[in-house]
């Protein structure tokens, strides 16, 4: 399917503030104090909601951070750290 395409004109006030329609401020649940990112690329503005954003970063980066956990693991679990861990002063539980 398709996505669904809406176009609307809408007018740019002296200050440079554009207004979202309320219809469509309703169907993308924006609200008052809501945060959206403004996204430009070459000719073209995109507005999204910030928390949307967040979820895409999230998924568009998954796979580097299960990769860098798994190459650091090498670097973590060795045997030479363990002089470290050996030569640590003990610190008493202060909430004793």
């Amino acid at each position: 399917m398709a996505p669904v395409i809406e176009i609307r004109t809408i007018k740019v006030s002296d200050k440079g503030q554009v207004s979202i329609p309320k219809d469509i401020r309703k169907n993308m649940k924006i609200k008052k104090g809501d945060n959206l990112i403004m996204l430009v690329r070459d000719s073209k503005i995109v507005l999204e909601k910030s928390e949307k954003i967040a979820l895409l970063l999230d998924e568009e980066f998954k796979d580097v951070k299960e990769f860098a956990e798994h190459s650091l693991r090498s670097i973590w679990d060795n045997q030479y750290d363990e002089v470290w861990n050996k030569d640590a002063p003990v610190t008493p539980d202060k909430r004793k």
